[in-house]
């Protein structure tokens, strides 16, 4: 259990030198739009420490630290983002929508909740091939009033699939706050509505988080059903790259919730347990560093578009006669 709290912490700051590399060169447009998850590490990293390897993922635009800990290199993370020709997605997916086959990550979509009826039916169908896997899928409290969200939610109450919903209350969704998002006391209400187990964490809490998620997961994988978990957090940064949040909320209640910063709060965790120390600290940073630029010069280096003929790919399981030819004609001219 020690060396696993310490290799969760390691995740949280390598996600958090990530983040704060990424928006750095955002900034001057070395590559486009981004959307941070500053001190929401807790929620993403811990929940998918959670997981076994033969489950699948579902995430929002905001899980980066999820996706490390299943596997998703830092190459392929700022791939996605420079939409070079090492990209997964082939550049086909807005920023922040990392995917891998392999790590069964499935790529989120841009209309809010949209993933939440497929992970649902990929859970469905895990059941019934009766394969003993579970599915995790993030959103946040925005996504609660989609429809889509509404849909799974029913559907998995329902036929009792495996899969555990993660909602990272963050408190906005944009600009919107949650006390004007819904008229419920609490999101999980909406959960218990469609016969859905209900927990509440706090989302600052990595241990916590990652009990929470790993009892929901055993659960799903036994067969028991879905389990809703909602974590309280807090949306330190703008939503996006293309947000300013100081148009809409006070400097107090920001400051109020940096106190509670989850990688601050971990920290002191191993250190009171004498398991992490300043010299530990500071090579762990080194390390992040070193490993994040050398990346960054890796895929800043490489061709930013994948080839033309890329097009044609992934349309069809097997080539048809009609676009071979279209890609033929594309080759003459280039």
């Amino acid at each position: 259990m020690k060396i696993l709290i310490v290799e969760l912490y390691k995740k949280m700051v390598l996600t958090r030198h990530l983040d704060t590399k990424i928006l750095s060169i955002q900034r001057p447009g070395r590559i486009g739009p981004y959307v941070q998850c500053a001190c929401e590490e807790a929620a993403m990293v811990a929940s998918a420490f959670a997981m076994e390897k033969e489950d699948w993922l579902f995430s929002s635009y905001r899980e980066l630290g999820a996706h490390l800990v299943r596997g998703l290199q830092v190459d392929l993370v700022l791939a996605q983002l420079f939409g070079n020709s090492n990209d997964l997605l082939k550049g086909r997916q807005m920023s922040n929508s990392w995917g891998s086959k392999t790590l069964n990550n499935v790529p989120t979509a841009a209309p809010i909740g949209a993933y939440l009826p497929l992970a649902v039916g990929v859970s469905l169908a895990g059941k019934i091939d009766r394969r003993k896997f579970a599915v995790l899928t993030f959103f946040g409290d925005g996504g609660t009033s989609s429809s889509d969200f509404h849909a799974a939610m029913n559907f998995s109450g329902v036929y009792k699939t495996p899969t555990v919903f993660l909602c990272r209350n963050n408190g906005w969704a944009i600009s919107l706050p949650v006390s004007r998002q819904t008229a419920s006391k609490k999101l999980a209400v909406k959960s218990e509505a469609y016969g859905i187990e209900v927990v509440r964490v706090d989302g600052n809490d990595a241990l916590a988080v990652y009990l929470a998620t790993r009892k929901a997961l055993e659960k799903a994988r036994r067969g028991d059903g879905p389990t809703f978990i909602e974590a309280l957090i807090y949306r330190i940064g703008p939503h996006s790259t293309a947000d300013d949040p100081s148009r809409y909320r006070e400097k107090e209640e920001v400051k109020f919730w940096t106190k509670r910063d989850p990688v601050e709060l971990m920290k002191t965790y191993l250190r009171v347990r004498k398991l992490w120390d300043e010299k530990k600290e500071q090579a762990l940073a080194s390390e992040c560093e070193e490993l994040i630029s050398k990346s960054i010069g890796r895929q800043e280096s490489m061709p930013i578009l994948p080839p033309e003929e890329l097009i044609f790919d992934d349309v069809y399981s097997k080539p048809i006669w009609f676009l071979e030819e279209e890609r033929a004609e594309l080759e003459k001219d280039f």
